[in-house]
């Protein structure tokens, strides 16, 4: 088989179908064939491709339409319309759309092989430290390495515990940086008066206990990657010092007077909805621009339903060989219950699961008792089928104040929180460490909550 992802080729005209399929094989490309629209579609469900092309003029659903729906359901996934020369102003519409490029009929087999070339996503499969068996993942990873090619800065949004630290490794791993460091810093981990010295070093002498000179994380990231995690709790009169070291790509220490230029690319994360916290005047809307160059949103666990199975395969293998119990593995029971979970604390919560079920099963066989999942978390089955709407650079080119879609998942955010809150008796170290969240983020999310009114005390 042809390495890589397949490439889907859309076409209802049989012939014209056949041959651009086989003019794709002969130059080693793996493709699937699809009549029409609905085809596509339910291809473009079951699994992941890296490129479509398809016809502007189909019956009963057009290129167009076509478009709009896989812009819709995967808007990472690039698409090239093939149309006739009548239908040009078409093909100005499809460009609008989202289309990467179109291909006017009757064209060369080289244009066609230069089109896929140009716009393909690459395979994401050469690295084995990450399970990605779910479309989804699969195009989300491909994605994260065609981005990984750039220097852009990427924005990498998602609930907590999904996952965003790996995905900006697997930037960094796969990107010309790869040889130099990788320094990550919890934005929200670190007090508010020590988080200048740390993000932007120091001299020595430039405040009590300064003995010697310290370099921040951004000069210990050159020639490397520095991920800012959870970059929205970052105090506000910060975030002006940030924008101007993006900016201008120079740091200047603590008490210093000459700037240090940077060579550095950087990945910013967060579980919040940044828009939402611009609108409120919590986060700078220049920084927001000036992080969002490259904006990824990493779909929750429960959106991404193939890779439940193999993760807790994964973690039960990591985890039972550093307890000395190698032959561990999933009851048919327990693995059908761990699909039907909704995961409310996304990978993260898998690997504890996963963690204690090696502590408490019994045999080699892990069962369904040795789970202790909640049941007031299982997923609806039509919930889980939805497909998961990914955030592309077109969709971020939006202005803040217009991107408020994330009501929806705050509102289960608040849910779980307050749920895991009560469950520990009111401590906000324990519902910190059960969340996989810092106490300072916990504290702040519940001073919103009694603000709304969600809240009483």
């Amino acid at each position: 088989m042809a390495p890589g992802l397949p490439i889907l080729i859309v076409e209802d005209d049989p012939a014209l179908r056949e041959a651009v399929c086989d003019t794709l094989e002969l130059a080693g490309q793996a493709v699937i064939p699809a009549g029409g629209g609905d085809e596509a579609l339910a291809i473009l469900g079951r699994r992941a491709v890296s490129l479509v092309v398809s016809d502007v003029r189909m019956l009963p659903i057009d290129g167009i339409a076509l478009l709009k729906e896989i812009r819709s359901r995967f808007a990472h996934l690039p698409v090239v319309l093939m149309t006739a020369f009548a239908d040009v102003d078409r093909a100005v519409e499809a460009m609008r759309a989202g289309a990467c490029d179109f291909l006017l009929k009757p064209f060369e087999p080289k244009a066609l092989l230069d089109h896929v070339q140009r716009y393909r996503l690459p395979d994401a499969h050469d690295d084995d430290r990450i399970i990605a068996c779910d479309p989804v993942s699969i195009n989300l990873f491909a994605l994260a390495k065609r981005v990984a090619q750039s220097d852009s800065t990427v924005l990498l949004t998602g609930e907590s515990g999904v996952g965003k630290e790996v995905v900006a490794r697997f930037i960094h791993q796969h990107s010309a940086r790869r040889k130099g460091p990788f320094v990550a810093i919890n934005c929200a981990a670190i007090p508010d008066s020590l988080l200048e010295a740390t993000l932007f070093g120091y001299e020595k002498g430039a405040f009590s206990g300064a003995q010697h000179a310290q370099a921040g994380k951004f000069e210990q990231a050159q020639h490397g990657t520095l991920l800012l995690d959870e970059v929205t709790e970052m105090p506000f009169v910060l975030q002006a010092k940030l924008l101007r070291v993006l900016q201008e790509r120079e740091v200047e220490r603590v008490g210093g007077k000459k700037p240090v230029l940077l060579d550095i690319r950087v990945v910013a994360t967060s579980n919040r909805d940044i828009a939402d916290a611009v609108t409120k005047g919590l986060f700078r809307e220049d920084l927001f621009y000036r992080l969002n160059v490259f904006p990824l949103l990493i779909p929750a666990l429960r959106q991404r339903r193939e890779d439940i199975a193999p993760l807790a395969r994964h973690f039960l293998a990591e985890h039972g060989a550093r307890a000395g119990r190698p032959g561990l593995r999933l009851s048919a029971s327990a693995e059908a219950a761990l699909r039907q979970y909704g995961w409310p604390g996304n990978v993260r919560e898998m690997e504890n699961v996963m963690q204690r079920a090696v502590i408490l099963a019994a045999g080699d066989a892990v069962d369904l008792d040795s789970l202790h999942l909640a049941a007031a978390a299982a997923v609806d089955p039509a919930a889980a089928r939805e497909p998961a709407r990914a955030t592309s650079a077109m969709d971020a080119a939006r202005p803040p104040p217009g991107l408020r879609t994330g009501d929806n998942m705050r509102e289960v955010e608040r849910e779980h929180i307050l749920e895991t809150l009560a469950a520990v008796g009111g401590s906000r170290t324990l519902a910190g460490q059960r969340l996989g969240m810092s106490e300072r983020t916990l504290r702040y999310k519940l001073r919103q909550y009694r603000l709304e009114g969600f809240l009483k005390g």
